[in-house]
């Protein structure tokens, strides 16, 4: 038997929930094709359970300090299976959660794998959608007038570089471990080699980042990436850059596993119980039937317009698949652009410049906007203003003083172009700076804005009056 709907979506993660709910609020039935957990990567392999063991590291980190603050803990300890408990339990919660809303919007949720058919007898355009499911019953036929692909991503690998699940890990088998090791190589050093590097280092893990580039988190403003590289020094990491790794060396056995890899010109060995690899996700595009389609794949990632369509115009794609910025709150806005242009709602294209970044390091990193050296590519007269949080008297309270904040603006229109933070929860303050560039705001107009005190946001205040050299406390 065949169900008829007016759009159906393939992955329930975030982008794909976030639409189909989307969906039912304008009046389209709608089902959701899942093969694994509703909430996706995101909620199961990625931002959530990562988060909750960085705040377990980050809580155990701060006790251990805890004389700094006149409390006395002796003999602080680790328990990391309730590390493991507390996350799992938080994932439940979510899920549950998430599976509420799909019943609350009459979301009809497919739990199998489901592939896009050509012309059948159900469609003469291809997007009927087949579905194995997973309780071993007869395929389902779903013939929806819509399609949205969400099938997400996984961790990347090197060639030669084979996950086992024992000694060489992505981040998927890093979240399951059920006992922390001794001491950890991570090769890469962007976003999540670097949160995986403070986590662990917090723990207590001897932590070595290999990074292939000139620096680590080589996506954010240059200034950022050498305080983050000193801070993660100073807790005790070892960052070696300029580093490329050869798979070929990998050896592995009697509770260790060591790899080389080339170094200026030479070759140095590493040594440790286990090896986090850390380059990166790739698009799912494989066995969902995209040969059915005439839907392109560019280097690895489904091709898409403004409005997410595909070649085939009423099966569009959004989220990790089509690449760019692989982010959960992306993935969410661009599905609910994919679905209001399917309705006819006449959304307005995505600009992923006004996309804040987070990494949820200790220190942690936020940005929004360019770099100050991606503006002066682009042409622009650039001033800048910093302001260390050294001189916010809510980051001496709080115990935590490194880092700064740095606005990027146009010396011709006085326009902001970018915001980059490190510090202490600068991830719940650069939506201020979200919101800064949403309204074209100027260094004057966010300086003018009264940050209470005391608080760590007056940080973004002295840094728009940095702008102008108009700082008060520096």
């Amino acid at each position: 038997m065949a169900h008829e709907y007016d759009l159906v979506i393939l992955g329930g993660g975030t982008g794909g929930y976030v639409a189909a709910i989307r969906a039912a609020q304008l009046g389209l039935k709608t089902a959701v094709v899942e093969k694994g957990k509703l909430g996706g990567t995101c909620l199961h392999k990625g931002c959530i359970p990562s988060k909750a063991l960085l705040r377990s590291a980050e809580v155990y980190a701060t006790t251990k300090r805890g004389d700094e603050f006149g409390v006395v803990a002796s003999d602080v300890k680790l328990d990391f299976a309730k590390v493991q408990e507390r996350k799992n339990k938080i994932i439940s919660q979510l899920h549950a959660g998430v599976q509420s809303l799909m019943k609350k919007g009459k979301i009809d949720v497919y739990e199998g794998t489901g592939r896009i058919l050509g012309p059948s007898i159900f469609s003469p355009m291809p997007g009927t959608i087949s579905v194995e499911m997973n309780n071993g019953e007869e395929n389902e036929m779903l013939v929806p007038k819509n399609v949205i692909i969400a099938t997400g991503s996984r961790p990347r690998t090197l060639p030669g570089l084979n996950i086992d699940g024992e000694y060489v890990l992505s981040s998927d088998e890093a979240l399951e471990l059920e006992t922390l090791p001794s001491s950890i190589i991570i090769v890469g050093g962007g976003v999540i080699g670097i949160e995986w590097a403070s986590m662990l280092s917090d723990f207590g893990v001897e932590v070595t980042v290999v990074e292939y580039a000139d620096r680590i988190v080589p996506t954010e403003d240059h200034e950022i990436s050498k305080e983050m590289q000193r801070l993660m020094k100073k807790k005790g990491v070892t960052i070696v850059t300029n580093a490329k790794v050869l798979p070929e060396t990998l050896v592995k056995g009697d509770g260790q596993v060591q790899i080389s890899a080339e170094v200026k010109g030479e070759q140095k060995q590493f040594t440790a119980e286990k090896l986090l690899v850390s380059v990166g996700r790739q698009a799912n595009v494989e066995g969902i039937g995209l040969e059915n389609t005439d839907i392109v794949v560019e280097k690895g990632f489904i091709k898409v317009n403004e409005f997410f369509q595909t070649k085939e115009s009423h099966i569009y794609a959004i989220g990790d698949v089509i690449g760019g910025l692989q982010l959960a709150h992306v993935a969410s806005h661009e599905g609910i652009i994919a679905v209001e242009h399917i309705a006819g709602e006449k959304p307005d294209p995505m600009d992923y410049t006004l996309v804040s970044k987070c990494i949820y390091s200790n220190p942690e990193i936020a940005s929004v906007g360019l770099t100050e050296q991606e503006a002066k590519e682009k042409g622009h007269n650039v001033k800048v203003g910093k302001f260390s949080f050294r001189a916010i008297g809510k980051a001496l309270v709080f115990g935590e003083s490194d880092g700064f904040v740095k606005i990027v603006a146009d010396k011709d229109t006085d326009d902001i172009l970018g915001v980059h933070m490190i510090g202490p929860h600068v991830t719940d303050m650069i939506s201020e700076a979200g919101l800064a560039r949403v309204l074209d705001a100027t260094p004057w107009e966010v300086a003018h804005t009264i940050h209470p005190h005391p608080t760590l946001s007056e940080a973004i205040g002295e840094a728009a009056l940095a702008v102008d050299g108009k700082a008060i406390h520096s």
